[in-house]
């Protein structure tokens, strides 16, 4: 391709990094048609055979979408990570060109005829393993999307499609303004009672950074979430809680119409496939298979799940009552006693922790995990230039000298910036221009940074949200598959969770946590006593953890296995389907549903299951490293072999039989939160 746009021309740097420094908003449009151009020129390439062959067709629909995938790949990270008015404006062009163009595919007769004659002679063709997936994938992405439709109902998928590409971003950008939005600032310091130490300092470089009076509180988590767990203050803590519940569901970012709009259109895009509802389109590709299983898997856990919380719910509003709190307590006191309650029980207060973790130090740690398990290093290079002054990049090399990739880490909030955390790919590792090409991917968080006289401490949680985050990024960095479409990340939804969840069992062992848990200013390893309360409170209201993620992911069953049209209203749809769910009173006009992204924004539509069919998977995956060591070099290597390097190359539940020995033990996720 000969270009000088600074997205499409080859970069004057190391492993092709990205040239972000030359990259601006208006290159995106022009780099976009330009891909697309060249991508409609190899698809008649591949028409214009006169007989079709599994190169000249499947591999060939593989390559044709190259430089279209790393400009789509590069315009959405950034949308999330560093956006601005201009690229959430480009979206609305951009994500319906996309979709228009994958059903230029998808719905091509002449194309899927070709797709479909390799396919009807694949027992012929003698493909090793990887091949035959990426002939059946093919095939399915053509079945799946259309390709047997008449030409009225091609019609009606593509403007379906269309329209569904611009809600989610949507759908994000209102969540994402309004958490900006909101400010609690507090002036008089009566008002501070409770909150850590470094929670105040924070809020006071927040307040004069915006030029503010005072302490300012925001909806962002690392606000968000000290401030509900300490402040005494009964009724500021309510009205944080009760402006999180409701940010969504009124005014400018109001994201009721959308969550409407979004359900009829995937109802009918699946009706129109021949599917019941969306769940169950979504589902066929998938380790569960089917919503009946979904559904049961999940009633399975709920069944131990919901008395387990019942039971916690009680003893801690025993614990409220004795030292005169309210009763009873309600979701805004939860946070608050809980942690009250945990650190009299085990004598332990998650502060005690954070002088331990010292971001920098913690990020050494994973960095140490991996290179134990793994044989690989990390070198940060200051040369590549980045997107946002935040960031920092690190190559990734075996043991050996061999080079695995780039590595991208993104930890700090700001104005621009989706909430939540996640790990995503710039460059996919595979077939890239007749090579295979290594991968370049970025973990994105949001930590609290550091101010000019503290560092940046996190919480225990936040350590095993790197830590799980970094799960995925092995995934990607480690893939050692053909093909794009098969590698890393690229696999079912309800296996993708176990590389990135069975790291957080890492955090709670000593070994791991003598690699980097050191005092941030004395410099002292975390004294074992701390480790072991650590163990000690990884259980501490389990069932309460577990019922909150059945209620998201039965939310989300209930959504897209309920006809949309008896969908009228929102609030009153999530308040029926979770009344039964949800251990304290509902807050009057508040919405879990308005800010879930993961369901209306991520890809995540009745998958969110997953979350907790993956930790049943890395419960039991877990076990078999406590078995032989949790650095066992043998069992690390069979897990890279098996599960990191093969990406979905093959079937999810093969490669995990081939690590583990056996199918998934169900109850090995119950054993781990002292459930049984």
């Amino acid at each position: 391709m000969n270009t000088q746009n600074p997205i499409l021309k080859k970069s004057p740097y190391s492993h092709n990094a990205i040239d972000f420094k030359s990259i601006q908003t208006q290159h995106f449009l022009p780099a976009l048609e330009e891909s697309l151009a060249l991508a409609k020129r190899r698809i008649e390439t591949i028409k214009s055979h006169s007989k079709a062959t599994f190169e000249n067709t499947i591999v060939a629909l593989e390559e044709a979408t190259e430089e279209l995938s790393f400009v789509s790949h590069l315009f959405h990270n950034l949308l999330y990570a560093n956006s601005n008015d201009e690229l959430h404006s480009l979206s609305e062009i951009i994500h319906p060109l996309i979709a228009s163009f994958d059903n230029d595919i998808h719905l091509d007769s002449d194309l899927f005829s070709k797709v479909k004659s390799i396919y009807e002679q694949r027992a012929k063709l003698k493909l090793n393993s990887e091949d035959s997936r990426l002939l059946l994938d093919t095939y399915l992405s053509f079945t799946r999307n259309g390709s047997q439709l008449n030409d009225k109902d091609k019609s009606t998928l593509r403007n379906i499609d269309e329209e569904l590409a611009v809600l989610g971003p949507q759908f994000s950008k209102n969540v994402t303004q309004a958490i900006n939005e909101y400010q609690l600032v507090i002036k008089d310091s009566k008002d501070l009672s409770g909150l850590p130490e470094s929670v105040v300092k924070v809020a006071k470089h927040e307040a004069e950074e915006k030029k503010l009076e005072g302490w300012l509180f925001t909806l962002q988590m690392p606000s968000y979430l000290p401030f509900v767990r300490y402040c005494d203050h009964r009724d500021l803590r309510k009205e944080m809680v009760t402006a999180y519940a409701r940010m969504n569901t009124t005014g400018p970012y109001n994201n009721q119409p959308l969550i409407l709009k979004t359900l009829k259109l995937r109802e009918q895009r699946a009706k129109l496939l021949a599917y019941k509802n969306h769940s169950e389109y979504v589902l066929e590709q998938s380790m569960a298979k089917t919503p009946e299983k979904v559904q049961h898997f999940l009633l399975e856990l709920l069944e131990v799940a919901k008395p387990a919380c019942k039971k916690e719910i009680k003893e801690l509003q025993e614990y409220v009552d004795k030292i005169g709190g309210p009763n009873p307590i309600q979701s805004w006191d939860f946070d608050y006693y809980s942690t009250k309650f945990k650190k009299e029980k085990f004598h332990f207060d998650e502060q005690e922790l954070r002088p331990y973790f010292q971001l920098e130090k913690v990020v050494k740690g994973v960095f140490a995990v991996a290179e134990k398990l793994f044989n690989i290093e990390f070198k940060r290079n200051k040369e590549y230039p980045v997107y946002h002054p935040d960031v920092e990049v690190y190559e990734v090399y075996e043991k050996n000298g061999e080079y695995m990739g780039l590595l991208y880490k993104d930890f700090f909030p700001h104005a621009n910036k989706n909430a939540g955390a996640w790990m995503t790919s710039y460059r996919q590792q595979g077939l890239y221009q007749g090579k295979i090409h290594r991968p370049h991917v970025s973990i994105v968080c949001n930590f609290t940074r550091s101010t000019p006289d503290h560092p940046s401490l996190l919480t225990l949680r936040e350590v095993e949200t790197l830590f799980h985050e970094f799960g995925h990024a092995l995934h990607g960095l480690l893939s050692k598959c053909h093909y794009r479409s098969h590698s890393g990340t690229n696999v079912y939804r309800d296996f993708v969770e176990l590389p990135s969840q069975i790291m957080e069992n890492w955090v709670e062992e000593k070994e791991t946590l003598d690699l980097f848990a050191v005092h941030y200013q004395s410099g002292e390893k975390m004294p074992e006593e701390l480790i072991k309360k650590i163990k000690a409170v990884s259980q501490f209201q389990s069932g309460y953890a577990n019922l909150r993620q059945l209620q998201f992911a039965m939310l989300d069953m209930a959504y897209h296995n309920t006809a949309a049209e008896k969908i009228i209203d929102v609030i009153e749809f999530e308040n029926q389907v979770t009344k039964d769910l949800k251990p304290f009173p509902i807050i009057e006009g508040g919405s879990t549903s308005v800010s879930f992204q993961h369901i209306f924004a991520g890809g995540y539509s009745s998958g969110y299951y997953s979350y907790k069919w993956a930790e049943v998977l890395d419960a039991d995956a877990f076990e078999k490293f406590k078995e032989d060591g949790i650095f066992n070099a043998k069992t690390a290597q069979s897990f890279k072999e098996n599960i990191l390097e093969r990406g979905g190359a093959e079937h999810p539940m093969e490669l995990y039989k081939a690590f583990r020995g056996h199918e998934p033990d169900t109850k090995a996720l119950l054993r781990r939160d002292g459930l049984l």
